[in-house]
């Protein structure tokens, strides 16, 4: 009896995270440790209603977290890989080095 082929590497692939916008977002967090909405939407040249939705739903799925503070009178919004994230980041990284393999 043959063994079963392994699946392809392309099902390894997080569709939470497959989403250009939202991969793009995942690949600058993996940079730093906490990011401004405001810079994270002119690097990734979107508009902030995009960003809201894809980082919705990359909050959702408990990769990242979005907290809001005062600096003065201005209202921040930060953005966080969670360890959750980060894992999931990495699995993704590695099914797509396999899959250009």
């Amino acid at each position: 009896m043959s063994a079963e082929p392994e699946p392809h590497p392309r099902f390894a692939l997080d569709p939470v995270i497959h989403a250009p916008v939202r991969l793009s977002i995942m690949a600058v967090l993996g940079t730093t440790e906490r990011i401004d909405f405001r810079f994270l939407a002119r690097r990734l040249e979107v508009s902030d209603s995009l960003l809201s939705k894809h980082l919705l739903t990359l909050e959702n799925a408990g990769y990242v977290r979005v907290t809001k503070s005062s600096l003065g009178k201005r209202l921040r919004t930060w953005i966080e890989l969670e360890p959750a994230g980060s894992e999931a980041f990495a699995e993704y990284r590695r099914a797509l080095d396999q899959l250009v393999r």
